[in-house]
């Protein structure tokens, strides 16, 4: 499982949206590398930002 899967895991799991300092907590990755999967996520459309330095699966 690569980086990418870790962190759609851990959106998947939590029941509220997420900082990136939460996830990289939760995952044990680096902050600067979740930030760059945060960011592809968002583009891809998997994720989205219900408010501002939160994320959180995008629900359809």
């Amino acid at each position: 499982m690569d980086n990418k899967d870790v962190v759609v895991k851990a959106f998947q799991e939590s029941d509220k949206p997420l900082k990136t300092g939460e996830v990289a907590q939760m995952t044990g990755i680096d902050s600067k590398e979740i930030a760059k999967i945060i960011t592809k996520l968002k583009t891809d459309g998997i994720i989205d930002s219900p408010k501002r330095c939160y994320y959180a699966i995008k629900k359809d």
